[in-house]
Formats: structure tokens, sequence, C-alpha cells
């Protein structure tokens, strides 16, 4: 992990530069980020959570290995040199196992991290401020930093064991949890900077018990809450001056910036200001899928156009049946059971917390989707009905920065996004030095 280490360390010497975290497992999105970033000669920071990928399968069906070799396979075919993929983990802790007694939690967390580790994962975001069953509610700060330094011990073994790069860690979590709220939000509170100190120390202490002194320098990011966050239909945006504060707090603490979470759906101007007010790493996801389900639809709309619904893939139509029939990734989400059927239907296709990414690898779908993009692909969607339905592809197929090809068409969707955080962690042109740091 020396892009990442070299990057804090040129950050806090004042350079305003940053990297953003893909955090998705759909081909579609890690394709396009890694041809985006090989286009400007950089690495790929690629993540994946707790309970996205884990011993166990996780709800991707995918081990740490597993996932491992999807990315690096997905980076073969987008001409990206597997050295250059770099895998990290966020949230690893007991979070996949809370209602589990502390002791069984960690046991299989401590498993979770060493599988990570040992598959080759280097930025390990330590996540332990999840209470587990019979624990108290919230956890106290030293048992969060304890279980924290606990599971580094078993990374910094892992990793000795398996050889290459040292781990660098990431500690500390947002409020509230990570992929968007679960309800209406109008305001956040900022993380004051006694509760990034406190949370500092803590972790300090903690590895420093555990004789992991030695590991402790490579704690490069700490995560607070800068005040952005997303809801159903609405995004809270950066304000920089209510985090000021906080924003210069870090300043004075050695070798270590902010990592943003839910940072999807921020302005370019917001995402320049985070990584310029040092939160230099900045996640994204359900932004990512959320432009590849605007692409979808938008092709499906092109395909009923062209054919006639009658006569298509029936897309978008299979997707809603199979959310109704299987609702549990958004029956949590989305009303209760009084709810208005088509304010459901609504959030089901267009909230930004974006519950319709865990359905993409449902068979049914899948195969929908495959009927979609080969007729696209038999027969290119008509110029007029780009503009129509994808304007902004429309322009970039006219000026040949994109060919005319469903696959290409929704990567150049999620592209868009992402230049967007390019554009925003990259303070100065992309150099030779940069490049190679």
């Amino acid at each position: 992990m020396e892009y990442l280490l070299n990057l804090v360390q040129r950050h806090k010497a004042g350079t305003a530069l940053g990297v953003h975290s893909v955090c998705s497992a759909h081909p579609l999105v890690i394709e396009a980020a890694m041809e985006a970033s090989a286009q400007r000669g950089l690495p790929v920071l690629i993540e994946a959570t707790s309970n996205q990928v884990n011993q166990h399968g996780g709800y991707t069906g995918m081990t740490p290995a597993a996932f491992r070799d999807f990315a690096h396979a997905i980076a073969d075919r987008a001409g990206m040199p597997r050295e250059r993929v770099l895998l990290g983990g966020d949230h690893l802790g007991p979070n996949a196992w809370q209602d589990l007694p502390a002791d069984a939690a960690m046991a299989r967390a401590e498993m979770l991290i060493d599988q990570y580790v040992a598959a080759g994962f280097r930025k390990i975001h330590l996540d332990c401020s999840m209470s587990c069953a019979g624990d108290p509610v919230p956890l106290p700060d030293d048992v969060v930093a304890q279980r924290a330094a606990r599971l580094c011990a078993v990374a910094e073994r892992a990793w000795r064991a398996a050889g290459g790069p040292a781990p660098v860690y990431i500690v500390g979590t947002e409020v509230p949890v990570p992929g968007g709220a679960h309800e209406d939000l109008d305001e956040l509170g900022v993380t004051t900077p006694g509760a990034a100190q406190a949370t500092i120390d803590v972790h300090r202490a903690a590895f420093a018990r555990a004789g992991l002194e030695g590991a402790w320098p490579r704690v490069i990011g700490l995560v607070v809450q800068p005040g952005v966050e997303f809801d159903h239909h609405k995004v809270i945006d950066y304000q920089p001056g209510k985090a000021a504060a906080l924003s210069a707090f870090i300043e004075g603490v050695p070798g270590m910036v902010y990592e943003a979470h839910s940072t999807d759906y921020q302005t370019p101007a917001g995402l320049a200001a985070l990584v310029r007010d040092h939160y230099a790493i900045l996640k994204v996801g359900p932004g990512l899928t959320f432009a590849l389900r605007e692409a979808l639809w938008a092709l499906a709309g092109i395909e009923d156009e062209m054919s006639g619904a009658k006569e298509g893939s029936a897309f978008k139509d299979t997707v809603l049946d199979v959310m109704r029939a299987e609702p549990a990734y958004w029956a949590r989400y989305y009303g209760g059971p009084d709810a208005d059927a088509a304010r459901v239907r609504f959030d089901q296709q267009y909230s930004l917390s974006d519950r319709i990414r865990y359905y993409w690898p449902h068979p049914a779908i899948q195969a929908a989707q495959a009927r979609l993009l080969a007729r696209l692909e038999r027969e290119a969607p008509p110029l007029t009905l780009l503009s129509q339905y994808l304007p902004l592809q429309y322009e970039a197929v006219r000026e040949g920065r994109v060919r005319n090809r469903p696959a290409d068409l929704l990567k150049d969707g999620v592209a868009r996004v992402l230049r967007q955080y390019m554009d925003a962690c990259m303070a100065v042109p992309a150099t030779k030095e940069l490049e190679t740091c």
C-alpha cells in the first residue's frame, strides 16, 4: 500500500490530493472504475464490505479470495495491471454477526480479517463499533478500541504469513449507518474535534496494550461525520463552515487523514471541498449503482420504443416483479405494511439508498438483462433515441468518445460519476511522479 502511504504523506505536506474508493461488487461498475483509472494512469481502489464478502460468502456469495479473483479477472479485461488494483475491506468486524454474543461474533470477525489479508486485501477498516448480543448500547469506546486492536493483531499475523506489502488501517465509524440513512434527514451533526481526538487516543492506547506499536504508524485514516449523508430522496451537502474545526484538527495529527463515507451524490464542488479539507479518502457505492440503474432504465426505454413493450425483454417488469416477490432487501426501508403501493414501487426504483442494487445478481434479472443487451447489441440504438433517453452518452457517441454499444453506454453512465471523484481527488494534473507514487 505504498501508494496510499505516499498519498497521505503528500496530503499532509500540503497538496490537496485524495483517492476515491469504489465500494461495489457489480462487475460493470468495477470495470468502469478500472477503465477510468487506467485512462489516467492511476491505480484503482476497490473495497468490499463484511456483509458483501466474508468467509460464508456474504450476500454476493463470494469469499475474500473469490472477490480478489473476480476483481483481477475484470482488471485483465479492462487492461489494468493487477498490481495496480488496490483491495480494501470496509467495516470489517462483527457487523455481520451482531445477533451473536460478543465472543462468538469476534471469533468470526477474526476469521474474516484473516481471510481478507491472506487474499491480498491491504486497506483494512477495523470497525467494532456495533453492539453484539448482550452488549451495552452504545458500546463503550474502550471496548470498541480493544476489539479493533484484537483484529489488528490477526491482520498483522496474516500479513506476515502471506508476505507482500504491509496493511494500512482505518479506524472509527460514521453515523448514520453505512449505505445511506434509513429515515428522512434534514441535518446531521458534525463530529467534534474532541470526539475525533478521543477516538484516536483510545485506539492508540489499545494498540499499545496489544503490542501493536509497529502497526500504529500505518493507521492512515479516521472515519468521521463531516455532515454529509443521503436518505431516500434528499442529499445533505457538505458545508465547509460547519466542519471547519474538525478539518483544522486533523492538521495536527501526524500521518492521518479523514475517510469520508456516504459521499454519494455530493456535487463536484462539494467533493473537491472535502478533499481540500482533509477528507482525502472518499467512499462511493450506491451513487455508482444508482447511475447504472439510470442507464439500464434508459436502455429499457429505448428497447420499448424500438420494438414495443410486448416484444422486448420485459427487463423493468422482471426487476420489479422479483423485488415484489423477494422483499428482504427493501421491506425495512420502503414503508411499512400499510405503505402505499405506488410509493413503494417508486422508492424501489428511484430511492437514493438504491436497495435495487442487491437484486442485480438474481438469475431472472440477469437473464432479462442479457436479453435487453443482446437486442441492443444486434440493433444499435438510433441516435434519436440516444438523444432522448441518454443525452450525455449521445454527445459522447457523436464525438467518438464512447461506442454506441449497450455495455459501453452503461459503463459511461457510471464513469461520469467516477470522473467527478477523480477530478476532486486530483489537486494537480496527473504527472509521472503521481502515477508511480
